[in-house]
């Protein structure tokens, strides 16, 4: 149980704190009962007498009591801290994007373009896994590293920003970028692993098998969640002429078999993104899987703050006790 900060070993003494309205019922009533009328001719004495400072206060002892009592109550229940310091992880997520940057990924049916789309959405999922060692990796007709796993996300998003569609030979080797994102993963030490794999087409080269790929991933432990992007249909394609840039209606073709068998093999998840949003909320839903994945790893360690209360409320009764001894000893 968690209150102002703070988490309550023993909870169930906090249903103490009950009595203190009845408390302050009872006080209120003893004190009418004890007042006792008297009748005098004039008041005129009294006003010119003023009050002292002794009659002024003399609710202070019952309210330090109070406070006391207050205090030593949530003493009882044990107040704990914990904070992000003081949590004790083991490992956490390794992750490898793996982006498929091949000329198809210039398509329009995401805005300005699947690529364009696909990298700021990247880079938003970045910023919130701000614990986790993430890298990046690209393909085409080829693979290679754009960034090793790293912490420091600030270079890791600079990264991602220079990709760009051609800058090695075009072609869709799904198989080779995920071999390059295993070989990333293969040697982590992290409690979980798990690469994310975008495409927008079918596998037409490399020489390495999608599923070849998705057995070694499965070896080191390696999750991928396979997404595919492109809408249902045709998209529109830009293409330099003459005259400008046209646009040409593409088919849009995925091969969504491929991808949910990579998925199912290294316990991962297919997903299909037919536009920005869609691919913005699988983001998020990887995003939620994972974070429940590395909690069931994490335990914290609480430390005991009664001692404070105890102190503070134990001073309180102290004071009240010194109070009704010294300053109000005299009074009814």
């Amino acid at each position: 149980m968690s209150i102002l900060g703070y988490h309550f070993a023993n909870p169930n003494f906090l249903i103490l704190l009950g009595i203190i309205p009845f408390l302050i019922i009872w006080y209120i009533y003893r004190n009418k009962k004890s007042l006792v009328p008297f009748s005098y001719s004039t008041t005129e004495g009294f006003h010119k007498s003023g009050s002292s400072v002794r009659t002024k206060l003399i609710h202070l002892p019952f309210v330090l009591r109070l406070l006391a009592i207050v205090l030593i109550i949530i003493a009882l229940a044990r107040p704990q801290s914990s904070s992000s310091e003081m949590q004790v992880e083991t490992e956490g997520i390794d992750i490898v994007v793996t982006l498929d940057i091949s000329g198809s990924m210039l398509a329009e049916d995401f805005k300005p373009n699947r690529l364009e789309a696909a990298k700021k959405i990247t880079e938003k999922f970045i910023e919130g896994r701000k614990n986790d060692r993430i890298g990046l990796v690209v393909f085409s007709a080829k693979s290679f590293t754009q960034c090793p796993i790293t912490i420091d996300h600030s270079v890791l998003k600079n990264l991602l920003k220079q990709i760009k569609s051609g800058i090695i030979e075009d072609g869709t080797a799904i198989g080779m970028g995920l071999a390059t994102a295993v070989d990333r993963l293969k040697d982590s030490k992290a409690k979980s692993k798990v690469i994310i794999l975008v495409t927008d087409g079918i596998n037409n080269t490399g020489i390495i098998s999608p599923l070849t790929a998705a057995e070694l991933a499965r070896t080191f432990n390696i999750r991928v969640y396979t997404i595919g992007v492109g809408t249902l249909g045709k998209a529109p394609y830009p293409v330099q002429t003459p005259f400008g840039k046209q646009y040409i209606n593409v088919d849009v073709e995925i091969d969504e078999p491929l991808m949910k068998e990579i998925a199912k093999l290294t316990g991962g998840n297919y997903f299909r993104a037919t536009d920005n949003t869609a691919l913005e909320k699988i983001y998020k839903e990887i995003d939620k899987l994972e974070t429940t994945r590395i909690q069931q790893t994490v335990f914290t360690q609480f430390t005991d703050e009664y001692f404070p209360f105890l102190l503070a409320g134990s001073i309180l009764f102290l004071t009240e006790i010194f109070a009704r001894l010294l300053i109000f000893r005299k009074l009814p």
